[in-house]
């Protein structure tokens, strides 16, 4: 799960991540990209500066940028805390990852004035109406600078920090509870399609990488990518003149000598001895004419594919007159459905 905290200065956003840092979350901030801006340009790492550099930074490279800059180091296996999300977009990068929550930290104003003036930093302001004013310049409404308001109406969890650190740790820990319970899994078809894909990585054919599971029981029992047959050189080694040759689309086909993902996850089970009859079969391209027949007569009751091969729509029209059920599975079906779950979970909260 990524876990976002915004809120403003003196809330107790640094307790919070120090809290789920404790129990295994990983910390980034997005303000430390800022931060290693302003020293490359051989700056102080002051509050104006970063302010100023985060704002040419979003003007630069969009308004996401210090986001996207942390997701690419970001794994779907792991757990996260990420902090100071101080622009819409910023969130919005994090929405499309995938099973992110927000945090919104909040105080009130005098309290965390007396906080910030509590730990004494050298640039932080030393009266309330310099905090005060200081705040109303970070929440300007515009798409380069920092919109903390728009952000923290974004926010999925609101985590009020007027009391005591162990109370604000009994609160983090409620949320804590509330977030695992709603987190989303990859369903079934998602999750076979998922390793489908994956498995296309191993294929050797210079034209195009297809691969294909054969599924039992939600058991992988078979799969294949497209490529030369066992023994023979790779197509990308040679193997194939045929593909090597780079000819138009759909031209001599009769060939080519690379064997099709679906043909190679049935003849790997045939192979192996595992029975495939009543199987489902996960394909990232519907099947062509020879391994319709192949899938037919090998017994395997269902077809998913990923994206439809535009050749021929003859083997479609077989499986279904073949009784095998077939259906096309898009790149992101839950997309939707994910976008519905947060709205519940945002009212929820």
């Amino acid at each position: 799960m990524i876990i976002g905290l915004t809120g403003k200065n003196g809330s107790g956003k640094g307790e919070v991540a120090a809290f789920l840092k404790d129990r295994g979350f990983i910390f980034y901030s997005l303000s430390d990209v800022i931060r290693e801006e302003v020293k490359k340009r051989a700056l102080p790492v002051t509050r104006e500066n970063l302010i100023q550099a985060g704002n040419q930074l979003r003007a630069t490279y969009g308004s996401s940028v210090l986001a996207d800059r942390i997701l690419e180091g970001v794994d779907p296996d792991k757990n996260y805390v990420i902090d100071s999300f101080r622009s819409p977009f910023e969130v919005e990068a994090f929405r499309r990852k995938g099973n992110f929550v927000l945090l919104h930290v909040t105080a009130d104003v005098r309290i965390r004035f007396d906080r910030v003036a509590a730990r004494g930093r050298e640039n932080d302001p030393k009266t309330f109406e310099e905090f005060v004013l200081l705040e109303n310049a970070e929440d300007r409404d515009s798409i380069t600078n920092q919109q903390l308001s728009k952000t923290a109406a974004l926010a999925d969890i609101e985590l009020e920090n007027n009391g005591t650190i162990p109370e604000l740790h009994e609160k983090t820990r409620e949320a804590l509870v509330k977030i695992s319970s709603r987190l989303t899994r990859p369903t079934w078809d998602e999750y076979f399609m998922g390793i489908a894909r994956m498995v296309g990585m191993r294929s050797n054919c210079i034209k195009r990488k297809v691969a294909a599971v054969i599924v039992k029981d939600k058991r992988i029992i078979s799969t294949g990518y497209n490529g030369t047959p066992r023994g023979v050189k790779n197509c990308n080694e040679g193997g194939c003149p045929r593909c090597n040759s780079f000819g138009s689309q759909g031209t001599n086909l009769a060939e080519c000598v690379c064997s099709h993902a679906e043909e190679n996850a049935i003849t790997q089970a045939a192979y192996h001895g595992v029975s495939i009859k009543d199987a489902t079969l996960y394909t990232t391209y519907s099947p062509c004419l020879i391994c319709t027949k192949m899938i037919i007569n090998s017994g395997i009751k269902e077809v998913v594919y990923n994206v439809e091969y535009s050749l021929d729509e003859v083997p479609l029209k077989l499986l279904a007159e073949a009784y095998v059920k077939v259906r096309q599975l898009e790149n992101d079906p839950g997309a939707d459905a994910k976008k519905q779950n947060h709205d519940k979970n945002k009212k929820r909260a």
